[in-house]
């Protein structure tokens, strides 16, 4: 009998290790299926190397922090989270830096190439641009003084990218808060993910071609957006004139531009969100307007719901497994 009983020991042991073994990087991706740990072995020091390139940068230029953060946003919006959007043009491939909301506007590409280059001399052919694009977003929050969260990883890069599909699937700043939700549910996310992640706007700056419409034309009459702060108002149109100063810079939460706070939603409360797409949060719909206070009110349910939120965001349509390839440059697919 004791040698049955040892005899069951070792084939409990043995089907244990077994599902250990199944439980790894390869299997899991092979499911597509993401998981925080899916470097652990092939590339254990993935997230530091990422975290290191992120934080020179951002002390470079406390600005690229929010400019990651929207590469995320627009490369997930369109395909997928595939790195899509940090495909230059070459052969059949027609870029997404080109697109409306991208152009002149898109920026910290250099930044990525420069963690891929880190990842690929620690561990060559591994770590996909997707991924590096990912965790630079989380990276961008936390720097920042934003919540931090555990990502999942196993995303693999695109072998194409989508002109049309950044052109329509964005929301753009002058868009109505029915047009921001519907782009938004498009991609399974709802108006709780549409409020929180706007909250990423509490960092960063917006060009004056995105809200000169507010201040001079909101409703094509003439007249500007009756729902913007007058002081505020006057404010911008020194920096935004009626005509010329397309790039002139603005920031997108006038208390706080370079850190990560709820300052952005008592901004709206005040009527002074710079974009036509952040004030419709409160001035457009009961539901959307109630969790803007909220999170004026409470800024660490701000961080937990833009943390889930950011997670939900990054596990659209990722490609796994054998899908895609390992990008060795960000900027073009390997011949």
């Amino acid at each position: 009998m004791a040698r049955i009983g040892s005899f069951l020991v070792v084939i409990s042991l043995a089907c244990v290790l077994t599902l250990c073994i199944c439980d790894d990087e390869s299997n899991y991706g092979g499911q597509g299926k993401l998981f925080p740990g899916f470097y652990s072995s092939s590339c254990p020091k993935a997230e530091e190397i990422v975290r290191s390139v992120v934080a020179k940068a951002v002390a470079r230029e406390t600005r690229m922090a929010a400019s990651l953060m929207r590469l995320h946003f627009h490369d997930c919006f369109v395909q997928g989270c595939d790195g899509s959007l940090l495909l230059d043009s070459s052969g059949s491939i027609v870029t997404e830096k080109n697109s409306n909301p991208n152009s002149r506007s898109a920026r910290g590409f250099e930044v990525v190439d420069e963690i891929k280059a880190a990842l690929e001399n620690e561990c060559p052919n591994t770590v996909s641009c997707a991924d590096a694009l990912t965790l630079a977003a989380r990276d961008s929050s936390v720097l920042t003084g934003g919540p931090s969260w555990m990502v999942p990883l196993g995303r693999r890069d695109s072998t194409s990218a989508s002109l049309s599909g950044s052109n329509n699937n964005i929301p753009a700043p002058n868009n109505t808060f029915n047009t921001i939700l519907s782009r938004f549910n498009s991609q399974g996310l709802d108006l709780t993910n549409v409020v929180a992640l706007s909250g990423s706007h509490t960092i960063g700056f917006s060009r004056c071609t995105s809200f000169r419409q507010r201040l001079y034309n909101q409703s094509g009459n003439g007249s500007p957006d009756t729902t913007l702060e007058q002081s505020y108002a006057a404010n911008l149109r020194h920096r935004c004139p009626r005509s010329g100063g397309d790039q002139n810079l603005s920031e997108l939460d006038i208390n706080s531009a370079g850190r990560f706070d709820n300052s952005y939603f008592k901004n709206l409360i005040e009527n002074m969100g710079l974009l036509n797409s952040d004030q419709v949060l409160f001035s457009s719909n009961d539901e959307s307007r109630e969790l803007v206070k909220k999170y004026a009110e409470d800024q660490e349910e701000f961080f937990e719901q833009f943390a889930e939120s950011m997670v939900k965001m990054g596990n659209i349509s990722p490609l796994t497994g054998s899908s895609g390839q390992i990008r060795k440059n960000c900027r073009k697919i390997n011949s």
